[in-house]
């Protein structure tokens, strides 16, 4: 059996990596929910979406990638926390023709637990910070 540290970074592993739900659901309860305040992400409320949408993005940001800063577990509060940077390049498709612009976008996981088992992550992240960078807002 995985350790709650080791369920989360196979997780965020996974899903920055663009695996969707198939590469992501291992690691999760079914139905496990998902909360943002930003606005690309509104009306998904649950990580299957999440992980479905972080998926479609890197379809968009090819050569989107990862560096992790930070990983931290609290286990008094069955909590993981991840901070990273992502970096992405609009060069495929999305909401307007490529940009060729480069977004440098901090931003946190917060994945709570029950027992080995993700159940809730909420994304804090500057979105309109990421999208300005993009040439899309």
């Amino acid at each position: 059996m995985m350790t709650m540290t080791e369920t989360a970074q196979a997780f965020f592993e996974a899903c920055e990596a663009g695996r969707g739900w198939a590469g992501c659901a291992e690691y999760c309860a079914p139905g496990a929910s998902f909360a943002a305040q930003a606005a690309p992400l509104d009306g998904i409320t649950t990580l299957q979406g999440y992980t479905e949408w972080m998926k479609g993005l890197l379809t968009v940001l090819t050569d989107g990638h990862y560096a992790l800063q930070s990983f931290a577990a609290d286990p008094g509060t069955q909590t993981v926390t991840a901070y990273a940077v992502f970096t992405g390049t609009h060069l495929a498709g999305g909401p307007c023709p490529p940009t060729g612009k480069t977004t440098r976008s901090d931003y946190v996981y917060v994945m709570r637990f029950e027992g080995e088992t993700i159940v809730h992550m909420t994304k804090v992240w500057n979105s309109a910070h990421a999208l300005a960078e993009l040439g899309w807002g």
